[in-house]
């Protein structure tokens, strides 16, 4: 799962981000509230963790900015702002939870976990293409109903374009996607071609009915099996 730390508190952000790769999620961050704006305008994240003040601007004016988008990312505000006028402000504009600071990282995993909780709820928890289906929640793959071993990033990978069906997929777009910030650090993409490549073995030898196409010069979709390269 893909969050969002919105928090200018280098030293903060740095510990929040830490604990929360180690939990297994993919984390981005941002400083000031244009780069969050910038972050949000282009990606979908299953939770954002929002400072209220940031060095450029409110982040209430943020969470208003992604609920007039019609984004269904769940929002924890975090704030040193432990006002009742905040909460209620923050929690009538959209906001699915409100933290103080200073908080114990337990805390903040907690809070996480019940708001995802909350908003998968109502989402459908099984996603399919042909015979391959995944479910999302216990991160198991099958195909034709026989699971099928993946790892993390494979299944993650997997999800990102069960979530596009035939569409092209730019392969640092995929990187940023399911590697987060970090994918910065690497020299080439030699890393996204591998991991596909693995994929696409699984899937071929499971007899998958879809697969991970190369479109060249662009990047990869997922299409039929019968579908030839572009």
């Amino acid at each position: 799962m893909k969050l969002l730390v919105i928090e200018d508190d280098e030293s903060l952000r740095e510990i929040m981000t830490r604990a929360l790769r180690a939990e297994g999620y993919i984390v981005e961050t941002a400083a000031t509230l244009f780069s969050a704006q910038d972050k949000i305008a282009g990606y979908n994240y299953e939770c954002i963790l929002l400072d209220i003040m940031l060095p450029d601007g409110s982040g209430l004016q943020l969470l208003r900015h992604i609920k007039e988008l019609g984004k269904g990312d769940r929002v924890i505000i975090i704030s040193a702002r432990d006002s009742i006028d905040d909460k209620v402000e923050g929690l009538e504009l959209g906001a699915d939870d409100y933290l103080a600071k200073p908080f114990y990282m337990a805390e903040l995993l907690a809070r996480i976990r019940s708001v995802l909780r909350r908003g998968n709820a109502s989402v459908n928890k099984v996603m399919t293409a042909g015979n391959i289906s995944l479910d999302v929640h216990s991160r198991r793959a099958s195909i034709g109903g026989n699971d099928i071993p993946l790892l993390k990033k494979e299944f993650d990978i997997l999800l990102y374009f069960l979530q596009r069906p035939n569409h092209i997929v730019d392969k640092a777009v995929l990187a940023e996607a399911v590697w987060g910030d970090h994918v910065d650090m690497a020299d080439n993409f030699s890393f996204v071609y591998a991991q596909v490549k693995n994929l696409r073995k699984k899937l071929t030898e499971a007899g998958a009915t879809v697969n991970i196409k190369a479109v060249y010069g662009f990047g990869y979709k997922l299409t039929e099996s019968d579908e030839t390269n572009i």
